[in-house]
């Protein structure tokens, strides 16, 4: 199943078509020759990396490539040179594994100043005559990137392997893109006259493009929607409206598009809908609380319809497959619904981060259309979906009456993606930290979070994807405490077998077994969470702050209704809250935590709750903590503000140099958000932000107080402060222009909102930080990391400080400073 969709993928990526239509070879330039560099950079999963080419391209110490041209040597003292590349017959450089880690040189001499489209397929990233963009790792070939060429020789190092490349060169310069859209079913019967679609407009335009409308047609219906502004040289995917109230019968129709700017028509295309009965699979499309885009979701409708009070199948989906390809796997059941949420992308983030938040999103959303059984909510996933599923199971406990993770693997860490640091294994302090800040996700450290379900795990003997050592592990872990779970090997079976793979009868004859038990009926608690902002509650209890941020929380809990009891151990806990709505009002509660002092409390309500702090003492009865603290509500990390309706604000109060940096950065990590989680976000000037406009907004701040005029509006108070040539953290201070930051603050006078900065101390420290991987799902970052230029040739001894502030938002003991 995995195979042939990434085979359908990579001949389709091999046509010349373009938007709307094919392309004539004069509009095209295929890259025909390069030069590649093997094995010189390592981008993982923490916030480290290492890339000598990019450093010596920031250093302007980077030679023009020749074939067998010496680089430099590796970490081994080892001799990099440069190789002569032609492409295959498919347009592809090096073939798959030839030039991992490494880089491929292309070049283009052009006439004359003018933009194209660059068309690269297979990279991670790429440098235009030194202007970072985002890549298709994925091989999609929908990723189109406007580019300014300038006259004579242009550059492209082209990051990552297996790579194809092209420059289209549009006669519109304002075009519709319909390969990548966000497309809802039209369901027979229904009320299908208000859909949401989305899709991509490009903009080769070195300005940005305001007053834009889409006026779309469905059977005659037509509507016309605003769409936000498009900023200058790049995409954007955008929403409109589509009424197909005209359409009653099931197959496939077209939605006409038009793009259109002071009525008129600047573009115009069109996008297969399809008309489904209400008892075929289908999609549904809804608006994102993460970032206000459009996503969508499939189902599996129940046989004979929903029933309020029936259960409720939420099955994530692995690599490379949509949504409604999860959904089709299963045959209907007539005792329940089945829900596919996307992961925001076929690959996405995992299941972890924005992931999570998706699928979090969509169990909400299905909870109040299809109204089950809150107690009959039942968790599996295949792949990269039987991840998912251990991993929403341990972080959700809650939520689930069973799981069954199929063909999965536990955690990233062991999986593929490892950044290779273990922490008792040599790593630094300051890697130890970083690596501290991605606890959330690792599954086999929250395993005690399964005994409150059941699990059935589910794997082909003989997959060679996911090796089926990974079910064992897991089975082992499981039977060291877990009372109720059941294990299933497939004799023969390979990574994908037939919808047995997920669809199979055992499992969910093992969910119809199990339900899950009312709050009011769990009085023995064993919750476990790294981080309080991701994971916070558990029944009656929730753990409100730590002691240690991202280290391992644990509360083990009993509690006697008739007697008035809660007793237990907790590790690693500064705030705790309970609810007391089961005592009843004016019950005497007594609570004894770590064998210390007891304290006592007399309920006031049916609704009453109390907040506990950990002090010197012992623990003591306290208020909420305070919405200025931190708290489930805003905890950190430096990933936190971009959940929230993010607006990236560049600055325009530097020097031209930094001033393009600051644009080109949000740029490029628009880009990454499109790619990896399907969404748009609003990019902005300094200027043009205003606290008012953008309430109840996150913000991502690029530039330093000297460059970007919104810094010190948002920042007042913030114990780190970067400005040109200077850093400060806490009071220690560094000197230079090669600093690079990423940090998090609170936004005050709101009661969740916060600010993400990108920041350097001058270009050389900006550029520092244009490596991304905070959009890599799993990936860790602290609350805040300083770090200088030469960390891309040294690694982790040029961190000068990174760490988590206390839960005041102060720098206090949670931080590692360099020696």
């Amino acid at each position: 199943m995995i195979i042939k969709f990434r085979m359908c993928r990579l001949f389709s990526c091999l046509l010349l078509f373009f938007i709307t239509g094919a392309v004539s070879a004069q509009s095209v330039y295929q890259f025909k020759e390069g030069y590649i560099l093997k094995k010189v950079h390592r981008y993982g999963r923490e916030a480290l990396y290492a890339d000598p080419l990019a450093w010596q391209l920031y250093n302007g110490t980077l030679k023009t490539p020749a074939d067998g041209a010496v680089f430099g040597a590796d970490s081994q003292g080892t001799e990099l040179k440069w190789e002569k590349a032609l492409p295959d017959s498919s347009g592809m450089f090096g073939g798959r594994g030839y030039w991992g880690n490494g880089y491929l040189y292309l070049s283009y001499s052009s006439e004359e100043n003018r933009t194209a489209l660059l068309n690269i397929q297979g990279n991670n990233a790429v440098y235009v005559n030194g202007v970072l963009h985002f890549g298709d790792p994925y091989q999609s070939g929908w990723m189109y990137i406007p580019v300014q060429l300038k006259k004579g020789l242009n550059e492209f190092y082209v990051r990552g392997q297996y790579s194809s490349a092209r420059l289209i060169f549009p006669e519109k310069r304002l075009a519709l893109n319909t390969e990548d859209p966000t497309l809802p079913s039209i369901i027979a019967g229904a009320d299908n006259s208000n859909l949401k679609v989305a899709l991509v407009v490009i903009n080769s335009e070195n300005v940005e493009q305001k007053e834009l409308s889409i006026r779309s047609t469905v059977g005659g219906k037509e509507v016309v929607t605003k769409i936000p502004v498009i900023p200058p040289l790049a995409t954007r995917k955008v929403m409109f409206n589509v009424n197909a109230g005209n359409v009653t019968s099931a197959g496939k129709i077209n939605c006409r598009i038009e793009l259109i700017a002071n009525r008129k028509v600047l573009d115009e295309n069109k996008v297969e809908l399809e008309c489904v009965n209400a008892t075929d699979k289908y999609m549904n499309t809804f608006v994102s609380g993460i970032d206000g885009s459009l996503q969508y979701f499939a189902v599996s409708p129940q046989t004979g319809g929903a029933v309020k009070g029936s259960s409720l199948f939420f099955s994530v989906h692995g690599a490379g497959v949509e949504a409604i390809g999860q959904a089709k796997a299963y045959q209907a059941k007539d005792w329940g619904t089945l829900v596919a949420p996307t992961n925001r992308r076929p690959r996405g983030f995992n299941w972890e981060d924005w992931g999570r938040l998706d699928a979090l999103e969509v169990l909400n959303i299905a909870r109040t259309k299809f109204n089950p059984d809150p107690d009959r909510i039942y968790l599996t996933g295949h792949s990269m979906g039987g991840h998912g599923t251990w991993f929403l199971g341990a972080t959700y406990p809650g939520n689930w009456a069973s799981i069954a993770p199929c063909a999965g693997y536990p955690t990233l860490k062991g999986y593929g993606s490892a950044d290779g640091l273990i922490p008792d294994k040599g790593a630094s302090p300051a890697e130890q930290m970083l690596l501290r800040s991605s606890n959330q996700s690792d599954v086999p450290a929250l395993a005690t979070n399964y005994k409150p379900f059941g699990v059935y795990i589910n794997h082909g003997d003989a997959d060679p994807v996911v090796s089926v050592d990974y079910a064992r592990q897991m089975k082992k872990v499981l039977a060291g405490f877990h009372p109720d779970f059941s294990y299933y090997e497939y004799p023969g079976g390979s990574h994908w077998y037939g919808s047995e793979s997920v669809d199979w009868k055992p499992l969910f004859d093992f969910f119809k077994w199990h339900k899950r038990l009312a709050d009011t009926a769990v009085n023995a608690v064993d919750f476990k969470t790294a981080s309080p902002g991701i994971s916070s509650t558990y029944r009656w209890v929730s753990i409100q702050q730590q002691v240690h941020p991202l280290e391992y929380s644990r509360v083990i809990l009993q509690r006697d209704k008739a007697a008035g009891t809660i007793t237990g151990t907790v590790q690693n806990v500064k705030t705790l809250k309970f609810l007391l709505s089961d005592f009843g009002a004016g019950k005497n509660i007594t609570v004894l935590l770590d064998s210390l002092n007891i304290l006592s409390y007399t309920t006031k309500g049916n609704s009453d709750s109390i907040f506990l702090s950990k002090e010197d003492k012992g623990w003591a009865l306290t208020s909420a903590p305070s919405a200025d603290q931190k708290g489930p509500h805003r905890y950190g990390t430096f990933k936190e503000p971009f959940n929230k309706r993010m607006v990236f604000v560049y600055g325009t109060k530097g020097n031209k140099e930094e001033n393009e940096w600051s644009l080109n950065k949000a740029r490029y990590d628009a880009e990454a958000w499109y790619y990896r989680g399907n969404g748009a976000v609003d990019i902005v000037a300094d200027k043009e932000y205003s606290e008012s406009r953008y309430a109840g907004r996150n913000v991502i701040i690029y530039g330093n107080a000297s460059t970007n005029s919104v810094y010190t509006k948002l920042l007042k108070g913030c114990p780190i402060q970067v400005s040109r040539n200077l850093v400060n953290v806490g009071g220690k201070e560094w000197k230079g222009d090669d600093l690079g930051a990423y940090y998090i603050w609170p936004m005050r006078n709101t009661q969740s909102n916060s600010v993400a900065v990108v920041a350097g101390s001058g270009i050389k420290g900006m550029k520092a930080a244009d490596a991304n991987q905070y959009f890599a799902g799993a990936s860790g970052f602290p609350d805040f990391m300083i770090f200088g230029l030469d960390m891309l040739q040294s690694g982790s001894s040029a961190v000068k400080c990174t760490g988590f502030y206390d839960n005041d938002w102060k720098v206090g003991k949670e931080v590692v400073f360099a020696p």
